[in-house]
């Protein structure tokens, strides 16, 4: 902050500038500098905005917070994309430049502390994932679900050698997925469980790459090693050729064998994962307003709506006015996993509560309130943004081409399926030696089959397009990919599909426009006009005629001219339009070879998806 008030951002070169005056330019050459976490106003400031079309654009990728409310580096990266303006994260040791924060005491840094690790079980079915968790916290979770599938996402805190764990049981990477979807980041380090007799399977490789998608570290827990048939050497070579190099064959993944049965190997995962969790350095601070995301939200006929919360920053008090979406409430009751009721809610706890109005979803980011007013302006806010902007939309091909060009891409995330293996390894061999200046080209993830919903889900989480090649589309599907904006490209041809993928790293895309016929007119008869034009006598029989617009006239299957209606007369009198069912004259400019019987289409040119 200058001597005169005036708020400054720093830019990579450590000089400060005026970001009112110098945000565009800035913008097109040099990243700005945010610290790792930060209030509303200040990344308004920094990014010169109007702090309230920051909140806007917060509450249109599902995020609610209030001016004075702390966010992250990754929270604010939502705003600065949209806006077009790229932003690097400033070193930890200089983090905190927000006045605000520096203004509150000992400052926000100082109030920092080391929070628990917020794990996720991921991998294939039936390969011991809640089986494991119910062994680490030692209570009989898997007996009372149907089939011994995880049904629900559930969220505990167990304790090794001290140090609180967090865990989040989810259905699976499409559970964990949705959740990012909604723009919310609540996994720390995801576990990987592997059946030391079963190997990789397509759903291990999917959540393998859903997990590198959420930049998440992974720790593999090769199960089942009680069995006969474990072979973990088999299962280390197919971890390192998905390009998990564990540590005991030289690479940074951390592997640990393990037997949910038995117990064997539990205590090693503990702590592994306690490592991975020091190393990240994760802190939160308890002294700020909560924050945190809805893991599941159901109603209670008894209770009413009932919430299972992370909160992952600041301390969450009963009485506290909470927002979650455009649900609001006041905190009634809290409990913990074990069911015991809670005064207080510290960072990276899971907590059921009770008090909201209504049933928030999950990945709703929750946020407190200092009044039930405030609170109910911020839910009412927040109903807006999801009718009129509705769900975080993904990027198409085209969009991404205009973003390479301000710079605020650099790698074009896509998912790849195809018809068989075969092609799979062809098309990724073929995008993977794309390469521009600007951008790259990032898989995310590819297979073999039909694209499913859980490969729109990744798609929009991280932003990506959905590659389909020699391969059609689950209709559910479709439906998810057409109501979350994610773009699915279908190619029969690789040269096609290298091509698009091509033009777009390199910036020439062109624009894909859908033709939409408006309506339809068949030439009943013709007559005579002034100085030689003639006049269409026509019966509209579908649609509607409408002056100005593009016509094509359409003559025993075969167009024989495209141009414009000059002019449309209802008996005398001009007019704009004529409806189905209706007669009128038509005058075409420059087109007076007119026949009986020629159909007349009314078409317009409609900018869509490929």
């Amino acid at each position: 902050m200058t001597s005169d008030g005036r708020t400054t951002a720093v830019d990579d070169g450590g000089s400060e500038t005026k970001p009112r005056r110098t945000t565009e330019k800035r913008a097109q050459t040099r990243a700005i500098v945010l610290p790792e976490t930060m209030t509303v106003q200040y990344l308004a400031e920094v990014l010169s905005q109007n702090p309230i079309d920051v909140i806007k654009q917060l509450m249109r990728n599902g995020i609610m917070a209030s001016m004075n409310q702390v966010v992250d580096y990754q929270v604010a990266t939502l705003v600065s994309t949209a806006l077009g303006i790229r932003t690097t994260m400033a070193e930890q040791a200089t983090a905190a430049k927000d006045p605000s924060m520096a203004a509150a005491g000992t400052g926000y840094n100082s109030s920092l502390i080391p929070r628990p690790p917020v794990i996720t079980v991921l991998g294939h079915v039936d390969h011991g994932k809640t089986s494991l968790l119910d062994s680490i916290k030692n209570s009989k979770v898997a007996a009372g679900e149907v089939g011994g599938i995880t049904q629900h996402i559930g969220a505990y805190q167990i304790e090794s050698n001290g140090s609180p764990i967090t865990f989040l049981d989810t259905p699976g990477h499409a559970a964990f997925t949705a959740i990012r979807a909604r723009g919310a980041r609540v996994t720390d380090i995801a576990v990987l469980v592997v059946a030391a007799d079963d190997g990789l399977m397509p759903q291990t490789l999917e959540a393998i790459n859903h997990a590198k998608a959420a930049k998440v570290p992974i720790v593999v827990a090769i199960n089942k090693m009680d069995l006969p048939g474990a072979d973990p050497e088999r299962v280390k070579r197919q971890l390192s050729e998905q390009n998990l190099l564990v540590e005991d064959w030289g690479g940074d993944v951390i592997s640990v064998d393990v037997s949910a049965k038995t117990g064997t190997g539990i205590d090693t995962l503990l702590e592994s994962l306690l490592l991975v969790a020091e190393i990240s350095e994760l802190k939160a601070n308890p002294d700020q307003p909560a924050r945190g995301t809805v893991i599941e939200a159901k109603l209670d006929r008894k209770r009413g709506p009932s919430t299972t919360v992370l909160v992952q920053d600041g301390t969450l008090n009963i009485g506290d006015f909470i927002v979650a979406g455009n649900a609001y409430g006041r905190v009634k009751a809290m409990t913990d996993d074990k069911g015991r009721p809670l005064q207080h809610v510290l960072p990276s706890t899971p907590v059921e509560i009770l008090g909201f109005g209504s049933v928030p979803e999950a990945g709703d980011q929750l946020s407190t309130a200092t009044s039930e007013r405030e609170a109910r302006t911020m839910a009412g806010e927040a109903a807006k943004a999801y009718s009129t902007a509705g769900h975080t939309r993904a990027l198409t091909l085209e969009e991404v081409v205009n973003q390479v060009d301000t710079d605020a891409v650099k790698e074009l995330n896509l998912v790849v399926k195809a018809d068989v293996q075969g092609s799979v390894e062809a098309v990724r061999g073929a995008l993977g030696k794309l390469v521009d200046e600007d951008a790259k080209v990032r898989i995310l993830h590819s297979g073999s089959g039909a694209v499913t919903e859980s490969d729109i889900l990744l798609a929009s989480a991280s932003e990506a397009i959905v590659i389909s090649f020699s391969i059609g589309s689950e209709p559910s599907a479709e439906r998810l990919a057409d109501r979350m904006g994610v773009e699915i490209r279908h190619y029969n041809i690789i040269y096609q599909l290298i091509d698009d993928v091509e033009k777009a790293l390199h910036g020439m895309l062109d624009p894909v426009y859908t033709d939409i016929i408006v309506g339809r007119a068949e030439v009943r008869e013709i007559f005579e006009g002034r100085r030689g034009t003639q006049i269409a006598g026509c019966r509209v029989t579908e649609g509607r005629m409408i002056r100005n617009g593009g016509v094509r006239i359409v003559r025993k299957g075969a167009v024989v001219e495209e141009n414009v209606i000059t002019s449309l007369r209802h008996f005398r009198e001009e007019v704009n339009e004529m409806n189905s069912g209706t007669e009128c004259g038509v005058v075409i400019q420059g087109f007076n070879t007119f026949e009986e019987g020629d159909i007349l289409e009314v078409h317009r040119q409609e900018r869509g998806r490929r």
